[in-house]
């Protein structure tokens, strides 16, 4: 007896393993386990140059306790952060460092402008000397308005962070591969050289 399907039947292929009932929940892709790590391990690197560090201090306390979102505050240097939140008056004076701490965080890494002035010079915006908002020398993700904000607009701000985090392509972030790279000459351009010290082979 021939048991081999005609051409006319269809095939039925047996049914996928599920994971029982929390199959729904499951992440089935991997950028979705990366991003969900990603955006629950914010180390923060405080930038804190006026009066809007003290809402950003109060933040971390425990009224507010950003670290149940998964925010780590005081992250012991811009090589280990993440997230960069500039939080008061950005001088043009100050920019130049702003800039030089930004690079030195690896990627992936994300930026707060927390405050008025952070965002657009705030009050002091027709200054000759401040900069007329943090994003006219690092590219920022969410901006929190307010003066002085409330340490509630920055949890507010937290969770658009990571509401975009968890949206993210890290494929479209940093473009395909093989697509050019800048070359280090052009990352250093814009940067501060130290002084010349004698002795120094560099």
């Amino acid at each position: 007896m021939d048991v081999t399907p005609s051409a006319t039947e269809p095939v039925l292929l047996p049914e996928p393993k599920r994971l029982g009932a929390l199959a729904r929940l499951a992440p089935e892709p991997m950028k979705v386990v990366l991003n969900w790590g990603r955006r629950y391990s914010l180390w923060v690197f405080n930038f804190g140059l006026a009066c809007c560090a003290i809402e950003f201090i109060a933040a971390s306390m425990a009224r507010h306790d950003f670290i149940r979102l998964g925010v780590i505050p005081f992250a012991p240097g811009p090589r280990q952060a993440d997230l960069m939140v500039v939080s008061g008056t950005v001088t043009d004076k100050m920019a130049p460092a702003v800039r030089r701490l930004y690079e030195q965080m690896p990627e992936p890494k994300y930026v707060i402008s927390f405050g008025a002035c952070s965002n657009c010079g705030g009050p002091y915006w027709d200054s000759y000397s401040v900069t007329k908002g943090v994003d006219q020398i690092i590219p920022v993700d969410v901006y929190v308005p307010g003066c002085p904000p409330r340490p509630e607009a920055l949890l507010q701000g937290i969770l658009k962070l990571q509401e975009k985090i968890a949206r993210e392509s890290l494929g479209e972030r940093y473009g395909t591969v093989g697509a050019p790279r800048a070359s280090t000459a052009a990352l250093q351009s814009g940067l501060v050289k130290p002084p010349a010290v004698e002795g120094d082979p560099r």
